[in-house]
């Protein structure tokens, strides 16, 4: 196998390196993170090998050469894949082998769903997914380019292990583990969300400036404080590139919904100390529902600096600004006034066909890189988001309409706005240190975030309560609102949460590994109700919390069975606020509990494909479930809560993911979660007890490798609930039987830079309710049949 040649090393740019002597694997890992390059190997490939210190400026594949000097190795470079062999003693014998090994956390152009790299989501530690002693899955960017996934919203829908409800067009809640994430990271920067106020960014984010998504399942207190056993969303952001590259995209599918796309990334200066990239997206068309359509704009701008040969500094921006018209703040109502569940036509929307809710939001980021002697790094980031919500709404969402006449639905909506601001910043240092003759690693850190919105749903005369005539022969027409009518309510919250943490991962023998951690947080809640009418002013509100040095241990131990199998256990405790309110219109108090994992992880096929089994309990006591037949006092919707003690979940989380042969990616999943309380009676019904997600494509060998074929099904079990609304009388139940969604695609490459990509979802149009609202008694369709067709040119 032989080496690149001397005429394409010379078109690297040279940049900082800083690499230790050590192990030759750990010393490759560490000049994939530094460099665009992406490292293959098998691990008996460098076992016993060690390296050389290397330092300053230089082209990567000259850093590279430097590092194998004395091994024997080979190298092959396509574009920025490097793979690595041992040269045959004779050629005639056997022909050269590829070999896979571990990879730099970038996913952009690895061809594969499997992700190698570190993942600092869980510790901030350098450890990979089977380092890590949690549950911690990857959609890589092939992933999200193979099935056309451009939003946030459809990336966790595909994701292991996580359940997606949509309140409305533009709300939904995501569950795992049967709880709700509402934690959302930039770039690994916690920032919240609240569904209550419909002020909702992060939840519509698109995924044109992203190269990853990771989803860690399970508790995540070390590094978010407060939060649920649920998990953590982590949105990666695409990177400059040493070497230019680019593409541009246009999309076309069902309901008229066209897309298009630019992405261009490189140098800006000769030297390559300066890099940038600049994201470009549009998209609008129809939608499935009647009347509903969207528009949206992205623009997404970075810059990467060497300031010094130790010292990188990444500034950027994105900016997003999503306009749909016709859209709904939340479902169909779900019952019928004889307490029977109605069945609609797929395409029914509730929402009135002028009604708009447009959302901008812009984030500004800053992130320091600064290494420092001994193989220590310090790191600092900081991301300020500005988010600003309007709209006019009308629903056809509140009440039970007669199955004959169709009357007793209201509207529900009027004229809203709110403003959104988060700041959130981290600095942490971390690197090895010796004892004991072994090399271990600390980290220690700081974070703070500081979340205000400021939420007025201005509700006017002539939309709230307004009767609907007939449900089933509304024409989603009705009056526009009296814009100039009287303020009736005010919701502003404010959450404001810092805290240091330390993380250490002892090694006490090559196999195993001890990670131990804790945090010390403060938390500063402030929720204000205000109503201006003089009659309802008794049901103004002001809720503070302040909670101080909140302890939050975390402990984990990983032991390598062998090369390619971990056994793995952990712990970390439960710290979580609450704004729900009982039917005394008190604030339940905060969630506290504990929650325990073990489980198996793999890394098989040279490291191309990635398992996990994962067992998990959570207890907890204080969590809010809904008090049937109640509603908070002096309002006319909100569902009171009561608070359970001794709640306990359990679950198992199965996950394959991985490249199989050559061209052959999967991604396999399977998930099993229930809650019951203290006396054993499930609880928290309305998120699926089994889920199975099913995902692969292949690209055909021989003369036929110009296509790749690939398709899924998505299966969950019944979610259901059983209520008795207040304004209905009658005990009703609400139930979605188990349904699978199966998906198909193709791709076909004209040539190495033109690619066409055909998306059929839902191939058998499965007609289903998505999810079911126990708040508002209303329910909300999957999308039925549909297709998108993409054009890609690279450059």
């Amino acid at each position: 196998m032989a080496s690149t040649s001397a005429p394409a090393l010379a078109q690297d740019t040279p940049v900082p390196i800083h690499i230790p002597a050590q192990a030759l694997s750990e010393a490759l890992l560490k000049l994939a993170e530094q460099t665009q390059l992406q490292v293959f190997f098998s691990p008996s490939l460098v076992q016993g090998l060690s390296t050389p210190p290397i330092q300053g400026r230089m082209r990567p594949e000259e850093a590279l050469r430097t590092l194998l000097q004395g091994s024997g190795l080979e190298y092959r470079r396509e574009n920025n894949t490097i793979t690595l062999s041992r040269p045959n003693t004779d050629a005639t014998m056997l022909a050269p082998v590829r070999v896979v090994g571990r990879r730099l956390p970038v996913t952009e152009g690895s061809q594969t769903y499997a992700s190698h790299g570190p993942s600092t989501t869980a510790t901030k530690l350098n450890m990979t997914l089977r380092e890590t002693p949690q549950t911690v899955s990857v959609m890589t960017r092939q992933r999200i380019e193979d099935q056309s996934l451009d939003n946030i919203g459809s990336v966790l829908q595909q994701a292991p292990g996580v359940s997606i409800q949509h309140i409305g067009s533009d709300r939904y809640t995501i569950y795992s583990r049967g709880y709700a994430i509402d934690n959302y990271q930039l770039d690994g920067l916690s920032t919240l969300s609240d569904i209550v106020s419909q002020n909702i960014p992060q939840g519509l984010a698109d995924m044109a400036i992203y190269d990853r998504v990771e989803v860690l399942r399970g508790a995540s207190g070390l590094l978010t404080g407060a939060g649920d056993p649920s998990g953590v969303v982590n949105m990666v952001r695409k990177r400059p590139t040493a070497d230019f590259q680019g593409h541009a995209e246009v999309g076309y599918g069902s309901w008229d919904q066209m897309r298009a796309q630019v992405d261009l990334s490189g140098p800006l200066l000769s030297s390559g100390r300066l890099r940038g990239r600049l994201v470009g997206a549009h998209q609008e068309g129809n939608n499935y529902m009647d009347y509903f359509k969207t528009k949206k704009d992205i623009v997404y701008g970075v810059l990467e600096a060497d300031v010094t040969d130790t010292t990188l500094v990444t500034l950027g921006m994105d900016y997003q600004k999503n306009d749909p018209r016709g859209s709904t703040g939340s479902g169909l109502p779900l019952f019928y006034n004889t307490g029977e569940q109605i069945d609609y036509d797929v395409h029914t929307s509730p929402g009135a066909r002028w009604s708009t809710n447009t959302m901008e939001v812009s984030n500004s980021f800053l992130k320091l890189d600064q290494q420092l002697p001994s193989d220590w790094a310090l790191a600092l980031s900081l991301n300020h988001m500005e988010g600003r919500r309007s709209g006019q709404r009308a629903d056809a969402s509140w009440g039970y309409p007669d199955p004959v006449t169709g009357k007793g639905v209201k509207l529900y909506g009027g004229v809203s706005s709110a403003k959104q601001r988060q700041t959130s910043f981290d600095v942490h240092v971390k690197g090895p240190f010796q004892l004991f003759g072994r090399e271990h690693e600390l980290v220690l850190g700081f974070n703070s975030s500081k979340y205000d919105n400021f939420h007025e749903p201005m509700r006017y005369a002539g939309i709230e309560g307004t009767a609907v005539n007939n449900m089933f022969e509304w024409d989603n027409n009705p009056a526009r609102p009296n814009i100039s009518g009287e303020k009736l309510f005010d919701y502003d919250l404010s959450v404001k949460q810092y805290g240091g943490y330390t993380a250490l991962r002892l090694k006490p023998s090559d196999d195993l590994a001890v990670i131990l951690g804790t945090r010390i947080s403060n938390y500063r809640y402030s929720l204000s109700q205000q109503y201006p009418d003089p009659v309802l002013a008794r049901n103004n509100s002001l809720k503070t919390m302040n909670e101080d040095n909140v302890f939050t241990p975390y402990a984990g131990i990983v032991y390598d069975l062998t090369e390619e199998h971990s056994i793995y256990a952990s712990y970390t405790s439960i710290f979580k606020p609450q704004s729900y309110r009982d039917r005394s219109g008190n604030f339940l108090d905060p969630r506290k509990g504990n929650n325990y994992e073990i489980g198996l992880k793999s890394e098989m096929l040279d490291g191309r494909l990635n398992s996990s089994i994962a067992l998990y309990q959570i207890r907890q006591d204080n969590l809010a479930v809904a008090d049937s037949g109640f509603i908070v006092p002096g309002t006319e919707r909100e569902a009171a809560y009561t608070a359970v003690k001794g709640a306990k979940t359990q679950g198992l989380d199965m996950e394959v993911t991985g490249e199989l042969l050559d061209g052959w990616n999967m991604a396999l999943s399977y998930t099993y979660s229930q809650t019951k309380d203290a006396q054993g009676e499930r609880i928290k019904t309305l998120v699926p007890r089994h889920m199975a997600k099913l995902w692969t494509t292949y690209r055909l060998p021989g003369s036929w490798n110009r296509l790749t074929v690939g398709g899924g099904v998505n299966w969950q079990s019944q979610i259901h609930f059983t209520a008795t609304p207040w304004d209905l009388g009658k005990t009703v139940t609400g139930e979605q039987s188990s349904y699978a969604v199966v998906n198909l695609m193709g791709r076909y490459d004209f040539s190495k830079q033109l690619t066409a990509t055909l998306n059929v979802n839902n191939l058998f149009n499965k007609k289903y309710l998505s999810a079911l609202d126990q708040t508002f008694y209303t329910g909300y369709y999957g999308a039925p049949r549909n297709a998108m067709l993409n054009l890609r040119y690279s450059f």
